[in-house]
């Protein structure tokens, strides 16, 4: 119900560069952590992220962006998690009720193999909290009880 969420790939020498352009909900508020570092449990805030899984190995990176500057960027191998918190060059700016962030993403933290990715953006507070997908999973294939990977 409101204008789409923009993420942009461009290949660079260094890695993948990922832009966002969205509008900025504010909700919930800006996360503790410094801008440009890290930030465990990014999932809580706003923020938009991505998946780059290699289907043969079920390894995958993940990469949220938060409109205050903070990031989180995990390697998971069939779901669990054996990096987490590496160093991204990001940065972000909210100008009124939009926020843009760029970040480049090194190609040595990408899998082997990557074959399928998606993107998210979430926003918002309990029973207001969002999850937008550029691919949503098929509700068919949604199991009950079934919801985002916390």
């Amino acid at each position: 119900m409101h204008e789409p969420v923009i993420i942009r790939f461009e290949a660079g020498d260094q890695g993948l560069i990922m832009k966002v352009n969205s509008l900025f909900f504010d909700d919930p508020s800006a996360p503790s952590g410094e801008p440009g570092k890290p930030f465990d449990g990014l999932w809580d805030y706003e923020v938009v992220e991505s998946f780059f899984l290699s289907s043969e190995t079920k390894d995958y990176l993940e990469v949220e962006l938060c409109p205050h500057g903070q990031h989180l960027v995990l390697l998971l191998s069939g779901g669990n998690c054996f990096e987490k918190g590496l160093d991204l060059i990001f940065k972000a700016d909210i100008n009124w009720n939009k926020w843009n962030g760029t970040a480049l993403i090194p190609w040595r933290y990408f899998p082997p193999g990557v074959d399928k990715m998606n993107s998210y953006a979430i926003h918002g507070s309990g029973i207001g909290r969002t999850y937008e997908a550029l691919y949503p999973i098929p509700r068919e294939d949604i199991e009950p009880g079934q919801g985002p990977n916390l």
